[in-house]
């Protein structure tokens, strides 16, 4: 009881001292509201109504796909919602946002289009909306860096883990091969891989944690190397206590405060190299919403379409500050100087 009541009284004061950091206190909830608003953006910006009465019968166009036979069209494949004449007694209930991140606005005279009633940022150099586009961007984006964040911290602390605590023949292979890794030009050989490879989501991710894992593992190394002759870790290995218990239940607790520290900045740097990607044509395949597809947009259209610079940019500039002052809150919290 003494010693959950510790750890309990440790937490809260970690908590305080992230919650003193204004900035980054205030980062955390941008963050989530906009991903909650990203990863629910169907029901904010669709071509698709949420619900429709017609003709008696409920439908919910943006869960499941209807036959146009259903509501008498027949000159067409694709049912185009807008285009349905509702009769008396049918009501539709439409999104805010009435694009989807594919669909170009047809009635305006050119591309890109300046900001409007129907376009509230404006549309990109096919008609679509930008608004929506940046939406949606912004899951594939999370969704790239948080993944990769997770799969090359997995890797990255179990073989720094096991350097740390075992030292010997593994750790000296392990450290040249480290060493090898890290002098490959890594942007470059993953553009390489990504022009030989039809690019996806999937692979991004695979590729860019093939060498995300070493600078994790290098730290955690380092922390294993300094907590492995600790008296804790004596004394858990003089009574019998098996390595697999010391590694995860002694030292590795002990030893995730860099990397955590680390987290936010990653995911932040995760976000970029995605931007990046993109931008040089190397990401995600078009027509995927991507903020480094408009900000490679804005390059092209820089003097014709302001729009595309100030809202990708503003956008990815909010989310990484975002990100670095999260980080910095929560290397406040795990400094013990700076927690009462």
């Amino acid at each position: 009881m003494i010693e959950k009541r510790i750890k309990n009284e440790q937490t809260l004061k970690k908590w305080r001292a992230f919650k003193a950091h204004r900035t980054g206190y205030f980062s955390i909830w941008i963050i989530l509201i906009a991903c909650f608003f990203s990863f629910t953006a169907e029901f904010w910006a669709n071509s698709k109504p949420l619900v429709l009465n017609y003709e008696g019968k409920i439908y919910f166009p943006v869960f499941k796909e209807y036959s146009v036979k259903e509501f008498g069209v027949t000159d067409t494949l694709a049912m185009d919602y807008r285009e349905l004449k509702l009769r008396e007694g049918d009501w539709d209930l439409w999104p805010i946002i009435e694009w989807d991140p594919y669909e170009s606005n047809k009635d305006v005279a050119e591309y890109p289009s300046a900001p409007s009633a129907k376009n509230i940022l404006g549309t990109d150099d096919r008609g679509r909306d930008v608004l929506t586009r940046l939406l949606y961007g912004l899951r594939y984006s999370i969704g790239y860096a948080v993944l990769v964040w997770l799969l090359t911290f997995f890797i990255g602390t179990i073989l720094g883990s096991l350097q740390g605590y075992f030292g010997g023949w593994f750790d000296l292979i392990m450290q040249r091969i480290t060493e090898i890794l890290s002098t490959i030009p890594t942007l470059f050989l993953l553009i390489i891989l990504i022009s030989i490879f039809e690019p996806s989501l999937t692979l991004l991710i695979l590729i860019t944690s093939m060498f995300g894992w070493i600078l994790i593992s290098v730290y955690m190394r380092a922390e294993f190397l300094k907590n492995r002759k600790r008296e804790y870790v004596e004394a858990a290995r003089s009574i019998g206590v098996s390595n697999f218990k010391i590694i995860t239940k002694h030292i590795l607790p002990n030893s995730l405060g860099p990397i955590i520290t680390f987290s936010p900045f990653v995911i932040a740097g995760g976000i970029t190299g995605l931007a990046a990607l993109d931008y040089l044509g190397f990401g995600l395949a078009p027509p995927t919403p991507s903020w480094g597809e408009l900000l490679a947009q804005a390059q092209k259209n820089f003097t014709i379409g302001w729009w595309l610079v100030v809202y990708p940019f503003a956008s990815l500039f909010i989310i990484l500050v975002s990100f670095n002052f999260i980080g910095e809150a929560v290397r406040n919290a795990l400094d013990p100087h700076k927690r009462t």
